[in-house]
C-alpha cells in the first residue's frame, strides 16, 4: 500500500518529535476517515525495520476498532508478528510483539504482556487526567515493567469536557501533527480525501432549555422526552430532506427515542432498525451488518455509532442527540465524512441544535475550564439554496452562491455552519513558460514537479502518475489533458515526454491559500 502524502507526514513527525529530543508523550491529530489505522500500521512497520526488538501495545476501547486496526496492518504488512487481546473478539494473545488489545481486556492482565516499548492510543481523547481510570492504571502498570515506556495517541477530537486540550494536563504532552483545524481540513475535503457535509436549517428543534447538565452533558431521562415530544415532525421532515440519500444514520438521544424512531420511519416505509446498548451483541451485529449490506436504509442508534463506526455511504446524518460536548458532536459529524463514489457530499440535519452550540466539524469551540465563558459565532444562511454558512464565508459551501457582505452581521440562535468556509479568493493567470522537473521525497515515490509561470509569478504543482488512489486518478486525467497517448507507468518514463505536452495558456488559482492551489487549466 502507497500512503497518502499526509499520512506519510504524520508518521513522519513521531519520529522527527523523538529525534529532536523531546521526553513526552505526543498525539496526532486527523479527522475522521483519513486513515488512522493505515498511519498506525505504516508506524509500526517502519519502526520494526529499524528496530526489530521493539514491543507494541495498541489499545482502544471497541472491539471494532481493535478489529480494524489489526486488519489494516496484516493488509499492509502481511507478515506482521501481530495478535489480538479482546473478549469481545474471542481472541487472547499476549506473546507477539504487537497486541492490538481492548482495554476492558488487557486491564486484567497487564502483566502477562511483559516488557513494552511503545503504547499506542486510538481515539486518545478518552484518556482522562486522573490516576484512579483505567488507561492511567493500565499504563502506570505498564511502566513498572518498563520505566521507559512512551505513549502515542491518536485522535480526530484532542480535546476533553472540562480540560481543554488533552495535552493541557494529563498523560500527554505535545500535539505533533495536526489536520483538524480549518484550512487543513478543507484542503483534505479539496484533495478528495474528505467528504464535505452539507447542513441545512430544520424546522424543528429539540428544546434543551430546561434540561440540566448532569455529569457533564445533558441529563439524559430529560432529554429523552424531551426528543420524543418532537421526533414524528423531525422525522417527517427528515424522510422529505433525503427523498434521494441512500444511507442514513440518526443519533438518538435515548433508548426509548431509538426505538420509536426506528417505528416512525417503518411506518413511513423506510426500512429502518435501532441498535443501542440494551440489546444482544448478535443482534445488534445483524442489524448492523443488514445496513451496511443496504438491507436497510437507515439505522438509529443511541451511543453505539459515534466512534469506530467505518461505512463511507452515509449521505445523510439527522442527529437528535443534543450535547455539550464538542468531541461527541464532531465524532458524530464525522461519521458522513468519509468519501465514497457513490456520494458527492454528506447531508446534515441538526435537530439537537449542536451546530450552534458548538461549531462546526473543523473549528469547534474547544471546551473551558469551569468558570470560562463560551460565545457564539454569527452565520448566515444562503438564500439560494438555505443552506448554513460562516459569516465570513464569501462562497456558499454548498451551491457556490457569492454572497453581499454588509456592514453588520449579528449572530442568530441556531444559525451556524457546520463546515467553515476558507472564503476562495479565486484568480486568472496567463502562462508564458512550463516547466518540469523530478521531485523525490524520502519514503514516496517519485513526481513531476510544473511550475507555471506568469509574468514575476510561478506557481507549482505536483503531478503523481505513481501514486495509488485519488492522486494517482488525478495525475492520469492530468496527463490525457495534455497528451494523446495513455499515461506512463512511470514518472522517469513521463519525463521523457514533457516536450510533447500540451501547455496551458492560462490557469485558474486559488490564491488566498498559504500555498496556492491550481484548480483548473485553459488549453
Amino acid at each position: 500500500m502507497i500512503l497518502r502524502p499526509y499520512q506519510e507526514n504524520a508518521i513522519q513527525s513521531i519520529f522527527d518529535y523523538f529525534e529532536e529530543g523531546n521526553q513526552g508523550n505526543p498525539v496526532t491529530a486527523l479527522p475522521t476517515g483519513t486513515g488512522k489505522s493505515v498511519i498506525i500500521a505504516g508506524f509500526i512497520q517502519r519502526v520494526l525495520n529499524m528496530w526489530p526488538r521493539q514491543r507494541f501495545m495498541v489499545l482502544t476501547h471497541v472491539k471494532e476498532l481493535i478489529e480494524q486496526n489489526h486488519n489494516k496492518l496484516k493488509s499492509i504488512w502481511p507478515t506482521a508478528p501481530t495478535g489480538i487481546y479482546s473478549a469481545g473478539l474471542n481472541q487472547k494473545d499476549i506473546i507477539r510483539p504487537i497486541i492490538f488489545g481492548g482495554m476492558a481486556s488487557v486491564k486484567n492482565c497487564v502483566e502477562a504482556f511483559g516488557h513494552r516499548d511503545l503504547i499506542i492510543i486510538d481515539e486518545a481523547h478518552l484518556v482522562s487526567p486522573k490516576d484512579d481510570t483505567t488507561y492511567q492504571n493500565v499504563i502506570t502498570r505498564f511502566k513498572i515493567i518498563n520505566p521507559h515506556i512512551k505513549v502515542i495517541g491518536l485522535s480526530a477530537t484532542p480535546f476533553r469536557l472540562g480540560q481543554g486540550l488533552i495535552t493541557d494536563e494529563g498523560l500527554f504532552t505535545d500535539i505533533c501533527f495536526d489536520l483538524t483545524g480549518v484550512e487543513a481540513f478543507n484542503r483534505l475535503i479539496t484533495d478528495g480525501f474528505l467528504a464535505p457535509l452539507i447542513p441545512r436549517p430544520t424546522n424543528t428543534k429539540i428544546d434543551t432549555s430546561e434540561i440540566n447538565i448532569v455529569n457533564g452533558d445533558f441529563a439524559k431521562g430529560k432529554l429523552d422526552d424531551e426528543t420524543d415530544k418532537v421526533l414524528f415532525e423531525g422525522l417527517k421532515e427528515l424522510v422529505q430532506y433525503g427523498y434521494d440519500r441512500r444511507s442514513w444514520l440518526i443519533f438518538a438521544s435515548g433508548i426509548k427515542s431509538s426505538e420509536h424512531a426506528a417505528q416512525i420511519l417503518t411506518s413511513m416505509g423506510i426500512d429502518a432498525a435501532a441498535v443501542h446498548s440494551k440489546m444482544s451483541g448478535s443482534e445488534r451485529d445483524a442489524r448492523i451488518a443488514a445496513f451496511k449490506s443496504g438491507k436497510l436504509r437507515c439505522i438509529v442508534n443511541n451511543n453505539c455509532l459515534t466512534t469506530g463506526f467505518d461505512h463511507p455511504p452515509i449521505d445523510l446524518i439527522g442527529s437528535f442527540r443534543p450535547t455539550v460536548s464538542p468531541g461527541l458532536h464532531v465524532q458524530m459529524l464525522g461519521r458522513g465524512t468519509r468519501p465514497c463514489e457513490e456520494k458527492a457530499n454528506c447531508l446534515v440535519l441538526d435537530y439537537a441544535g449542536n451546530v450552534p452550540r458548538l461549531g462546526p466539524i473543523n473549528d469547534p469551540v474547544l471546551p473551558r475550564k469551569k468558570g470560562q465563558k463560551v460565545g457564539e459565532a454569527p452565520v448566515r444562511i444562503c438564500e439560494n439554496c438555505g443552506v448554513y454558512n460562516h459569516a465570513s464565508a464569501r462562497f456558499c459551501c454548498s451551491c457556490g452562491h457569492e454572497f453581499t457582505f454588509q456592514t453588520k452581521l449579528k449572530p442568530t440562535a441556531g444559525e451556524h455552519e457546520i463546515l467553515r468556509s476558507d472564503a476562495p479568493v479565486i484568480e486568472y493567470f496567463d502562462i508564458q513558460k512550463v516547466i518540469y522537473q523530478r521531485h523525490h521525497k524520502i519514503g514516496s515515490p517519485p513526481s513531476i514537479k510544473v511550475c507555471y509561470y506568469s509574468g514575476l509569478r510561478m506557481f507549482n504543482e505536483w503531478v503523481c502518475l505513481e501514486h495509488s488512489g485519488f492522486a494517482g486518478k488525478r495525475a492520469r486525467e492530468w496527463w490525457k489533458q495534455r497528451h494523446d497517448e495513455e499515461p506512463p507507468a512511470t514518472t522517469d518514463e513521463a519525463l521523457l515526454k514533457v516536450s510533447q505536452l500540451t501547455p496551458p495558456k492560462r490557469i485558474r488559482v486559488w490564491v488566498n491559500r498559504r500555498f496556492p492551489e491550481i484548480l483548473s487549466c485553459e488549453f
